[in-house]
């Protein structure tokens, strides 16, 4: 059986995670203004940013400040690619990533030694939020290149002390094989891929609560609580969301705590986050829902200033860290469907299906247009073959999911209840829209 989960050391905390607020706001404003001299006075972009808006970083005095300077957005970077908007001559880079560059440039991210200094920081301080030690063995399957995910949780696990074990992605017999031989305490890997490692130990008779896994590190894509409890109740582990994005460092800007699974707690000591409103920019309280914002504190090659995200979240008062938290992300601004005027995010379908037992946690979601009319068409795994066999049952569960989505999203869909593994797995990043329109 599993391993009972470790206690969370206190001792071994940073001193700014058991700061007061007026400590931690103190140390935000010092290195806001440090963030924002260095970017003035090393990025061309900034300086032309700052000087139209009529602002100067000797203006910003307080957090509050900082709504007067001007947003910095993903074109923003690309249209400097590919290093345009580093701070740092190339001498002082030790390392570039970049993202994959399909909806246009790549963004492209540099980081001196320091800035890998802080990343491994931050992302062994949500290890151990995780409930991770120096004694533990974790398996990352993040793939490993130009993509964040793999060097990030790698670079962070080592920097606890833990014993990494690389295997990037894809190989799914082979990540199986390597989580029954080595027995890792923890794995670091998208949500949906360890859905594909969970299917293979029950096709190789693995009963994965049989394992020593007891945690798995999920992010890199959004995921709802319903795929938290259904991976928890599958694995018989803990599911545990860690948040970051390649802009503003890589994974480890945020993570979930391991007593109260509430939201990724954000390390504000590095990175201040803002709600804004995604349509007028407005600057909107602590709980109401908007999008996040990025400033970066201490980075050193690529400080980004009010970076959007993109993601829409909410930020809530700290409770295992006195640090703010962010809602689970459900969706992102660019990825929401418009069909028939509703506002649609794929993780909203998710939700619903996953209320369904017989149906699995694989789908995909494909929009086509007749006419002047959007055409949704949900295809989703049986749950198993014999559910997958009987016409009968799988007519009855589409229209059950027909009915939820119609109820509780506004939409029509035609639902494809389809056999094992006839949807296309994800080795990465889940792709669970096809817009054909």
């Amino acid at each position: 059986m599993n391993q009972t989960v470790n206690p969370i050391d206190t001792a071994s905390l940073d001193p700014l995670e058991t700061a007061s607020l007026d400590e931690l706001r103190a140390t935000q404003v010092k290195r806001l203004q440090w963030s924002l001299k260095h970017a003035y006075e090393n990025v061309p972009f900034y300086r032309e940013s700052f000087d139209k808006a009529g602002v100067h970083p000797e203006d910003v005095k307080s957090l509050e400040d900082l709504g007067k300077l001007p947003f910095t957005t993903k074109a923003d970077l690309r249209d400097h690619y590919p290093f345009g908007m580093f701070a740092t001559p190339m001498s002082e880079i030790v390392r570039v990533h970049a993202s994959s560059g399909t909806t246009g440039q790549p963004t492209v991210v540099g980081y001196t030694q320091r800035d890998i200094d802080t990343w491994a920081d931050v992302v062994a301080r949500s290890i151990r939020a995780a409930g991770g030690t120096r004694n533990d063995k974790v398996h990352v399957a993040y793939g490993y290149g130009l993509f964040t995910g793999g060097l990030g949780a790698h670079y962070g696990a080592e920097r606890l002390g833990c014993a990494v074990i690389p295997m990037s992605g894809g190989q799914t017999e082979k990540q199986v094989q390597l989580i029954r031989d080595f027995q890792p305490d923890i794995i670091m890997v998208t949500p949906s891929y360890m859905l594909n490692i969970a299917d293979e130990m029950e096709r190789q008779g693995i009963d994965p609560r049989e394992l020593p896994l007891r945690a798995g590190i999920f992010g890199a894509e959004p995921w709802t609580n319903d795929m938290r409890l259904a991976l928890e109740k599958r694995l018989g582990i803990d599911a545990l969301d860690i948040y970051g994005l390649s802009e503003v460092m890589g994974p480890g800007v945020g993570m979930e705590c391991l007593e109260t699974k509430d939201g990724p707690t954000i390390w504000e000591d590095h990175f201040y986050p803002e709600i804004i409103d995604p349509v007028t920019g407005e600057l909107l309280p602590d709980g109401e829902y908007g999008e996040l914002v990025f400033t970066t504190l201490t980075k050193e090659a690529l400080p980004v200033i009010r970076y959007r995200t993109r993601d829409l979240t909410r930020l809530l008062p700290g409770t295992a860290r006195p640090m703010r938290r962010i809602d689970k992300i459900t969706g992102r601004s660019d990825d929401m469907l418009i069909i028939r005027g509703v506002n649609v995010f794929p993780t909203q379908v998710e939700e619903q299906l996953l209320k369904i037992d017989q149906l699995s946690p694989h789908y995909e979601i494909e929009i086509t247009r007749q006419g002047n009319m959007d055409m949704v068409r949900v295809r989703v795994e049986a749950a198993s073959n014999d559910v997958a066999r009987d016409p009968v049952i799988c007519e009855q569960l589409a229209k059950r999911l027909q009915h939820a989505v119609k109820t509780y999203i506004g939409i029509s869909t035609q639902v494809d209840v389809c056999g094992v593994e006839e949807v296309m797995r994800s080795v990465g990043k889940a792709k669970r829209v096809k817009d054909l329109r």
